[in-house]
């Protein structure tokens, strides 16, 4: 079974045991030069649902030793304030995953309003340095759009995935869709200008057995950011059930949000 927390405890180990560095998003953007030539992980989880789910992947990556970057978005279902505590007290970076522009209906003015009073909010579990953008498929509006109008590094924000990482340098592979090869059914969460060129070389991965099997052999990519969804990670074989359903309908109908862009 894929998907399971059992699975990303040897996905992890398939890295450490290979010699990846493991880097919160902060210490990317805090140390870009030196890291430019080293083997990294950027581990990155979107906390879109289910945020105890985050506390179950955060526990083993404290217990490997490994530290990586929480964002968490302001609805009931993420925003869970024992749970954002109790993994930055375990040494995790902790991120604000931001959708004003949606929550806003697209009012830029009351959306970056909104967006500086949450990050007040989240900055009482930790000094928050770096933020990423919610996908919001459903919306028409694309959070990042913001900053538009704004300069987020006026909040003593250094750093936003889909701006501050060097994609020329660095390989971006998330779960999106419950499946490593999701850029398809993706709305938002990809980078489109690297991905053809990536397909052609090859480096595409649908099941985590895929991923673990070309860290193995030496084949997977030496610097990269890995987004998670922790919700979708899981041994209680109900949830994993019902997520597995779900995310299948969701894709259907991401395939046609796609199509109409």
């Amino acid at each position: 079974m894929d998907f399971t927390l059992v699975k990303y405890t040897d996905l992890l180990k398939a890295l450490k045991n290979n010699s990846y560095r493991f880097v919160t998003f902060e210490e990317y953007c805090t140390d870009k030069e030196t890291l430019t030539e080293q083997e990294f992980v950027i581990l990155r989880h979107d906390v879109d649902l289910k945020a105890e789910n985050s506390f179950a992947t955060a526990k083993i990556e404290h217990g490997l030793g490994v530290r990586a970057s929480y964002y968490f978005r302001v609805v009931e279902q993420s925003n869970k304030p024992d749970v954002i505590k109790s993994i930055a007290d375990l040494g995790h970076e902790i991120g604000y995953h931001y959708e004003d522009l949606t929550i806003c209906k697209g009012n830029t003015f009351l959306a970056f309003e909104h967006f500086k009073k949450k990050l007040d909010y989240f900055r009482q579990f930790y000094p928050v340095k770096t933020i990423c953008m919610h996908g919001s498929p459903r919306s028409k509006f694309d959070g990042r759009d913001l900053w538009k109008y704004y300069d987020y590094h006026d909040l003593g924000i250094i750093g936003e995935p889909y701006f501050d990482v060097d994609f020329s340098n660095v390989f971006y592979l998330t779960d999106t869709g419950r499946r490593w090869d999701g850029f398809n059914v993706s709305v938002r969460d990809k980078v489109s200008s690297y991905q053809n060129k990536w397909i052609r070389d090859g480096l595409v991965f649908h099941s985590t057995d895929d991923v673990i099997k070309a860290i193995a052999n030496g084949t997977f990519p030496k610097r990269l950011m890995m987004t998670t969804h922790p919700q979708r990670w899981t041994d209680n074989c109900t949830e994993w059930f019902m997520e597995l359903v779900g995310q299948c309908i969701k894709n259907k109908v991401k395939r046609i949000l796609v199509k109409r862009k």
